[in-house]
């Protein structure tokens, strides 16, 4: 098979985003939270480790959530009808949102205090 040329494996990316942001609640969630953090980066000032921070665990949350649904999709693919296997794949995969969620906060919690507090 034949790879697409490069803007076309762009255009492909950007269409599962957009479709992330059109059907996916959660998604649209987290995209408002980096929304609100990019706004406080540059209200607070933020260093620019700070800044990287903030952003790479934004990014890893909206990354973890696209990673999430696709094995959700996949999932219900493979087993549309209830299955306690796949139940338990797809628990293990939002446990993994769960999971860099927490950190972020952690990491926001942490960066934020200095500049609101300190």
């Amino acid at each position: 098979m034949r790879k697409p040329p490069v803007h076309k494996s762009f255009l492909n990316a950007f269409r599962g985003i957009f479709f992330m942001l059109k059907t996916e609640r959660n998604f649209q969630l987290e995209v408002f939270a980096l929304l609100i953090n990019i706004f406080l980066i540059f209200y607070l000032k933020l260093s620019n480790i700070d800044t990287i921070l903030i952003l790479i665990v934004s990014f890893g949350v909206l990354a973890t959530e696209i990673f999430n649904t696709a094995i959700e999709k996949v999932c219900d693919i493979i087993q549309p009808e209830f299955d306690k296997r796949i139940g338990f794949i797809k628990d293990i995969s939002a446990g993994a949102v769960t999971l860099i969620a927490i950190l972020s906060v952690i990491v926001g919690v942490t960066v934020y205090w200095k500049y609101i507090f300190g």
